[in-house]
């Protein structure tokens, strides 16, 4: 097994990386809180490093799972950044939900350096990440590139595959949270009408869940949105700034998301009734507090 480095240990990264150690890699990491990175190595072994750069240095493989846009480029970029610990034939692969923008830049200073990279972002939550069974959507302009680190990513993934050139894994991305933004509204205002009619959801939601109505969705959201529980998974926060980088980009090529843009309003209310750390399925909150 190979050196590697994981940059960023939130509720995605820091399992990610754990999956990494237990499969025998000699795991590196950096995080913005130098204790949460001391806690790590603590528990799961490997070092810690003061930045990004010492925690690239050496690797073969270095790993980034940050917030958004600007924190990518403060890991990657700069004297102290990612890229300037690496060395020509190691691979960046970045897990941030971010912008198609921001990953070919990046893809393109890498490639400067001889670095190759992958835009990989995921899908699955951070149950996902704890059981090992992410979906990982990857844009690469070289497929050996791709091929060397899917085999790795492959430790915490179910599914990763090549959806194009540089860029193209977030514009999956976007896809993916568009297309859960409709369908969680949806179940959230099918499961309050279920409610408010008196039916039994629980068995409602096992005999409907067994026809065309099924989604990843209501297998995992459908009761906890009936009991008021909001605390799992996705949080609001973050599907807003996901759906924002989905409108920046439709503005650019075109497309209309009418859907997306009423259910990131209901979110921005959500947020209001001060819900941004509740998860995604809080929607039904919003249905069920209309009186």
């Amino acid at each position: 097994m190979g050196q590697v480095a994981f940059i960023g240990l939130g509720v995605m990264g820091a399992p990610m990386a754990r999956h990494l150690s237990t499969k025998g890699h000699e795991v590196t990491v950096y995080n913005r809180t130098q204790a949460k990175a001391d806690a790590w190595v603590a528990a799961h072994g490997g070092w810690s490093a003061e930045t990004p750069r010492d925690a690239a240095d050496g690797a073969e493989i270095v790993f980034v799972c940050v917030g958004n846009d600007d924190d990518l480029r403060s890991v990657v970029l700069g004297p102290d950044g990612a890229l300037a610990g690496m060395r020509a034939g190691s691979v960046l692969v970045d897990h941030t939900t971010a912008s198609a923008d921001v990953a070919r830049e990046i893809g393109a200073m890498a490639a400067a350096t001889g670095v190759g990279f992958v835009d990989a972002p995921v899908s699955g939550g951070q149950a996902g990440a704890e059981n090992g069974a992410l979906t990982v959507m990857c844009g690469c302009d070289d497929l050996l590139v791709f091929r060397k680190a899917a085999a790795v990513i492959a430790v915490y993934s179910k599914a990763c595959e090549l959806m194009g050139a540089t860029g193209s894994g977030q514009l999956a991305k976007m896809v993916n949270q568009i297309c859960i933004a409709g369908v969680v509204q949806g179940l959230a205002e099918g499961i309050n009408f279920a409610m408010r009619a008196g039916l039994d959801v629980d068995k409602l939601v096992n005999t409907i869940g067994k026809g065309a109505a099924q989604s990843w969705q209501m297998d995992n959201r459908a009761i906890t949105m009936s009991q008021g529980s909001f605390d799992f998974g996705f949080a609001v926060e973050w599907m807003r700034k996901d759906l924002g980088i989905c409108f920046g980009e439709a503005s650019k090529n075109g497309a209309r998301l009418p859907v997306a843009e009423m259910v990131d309003g209901f979110y921005a209310a959500v947020v209001d009734r001060g819900g941004k750390r509740w998860d995604t399925s809080s929607l039904m909150y919003l249905l069920a507090n209309d009186d």
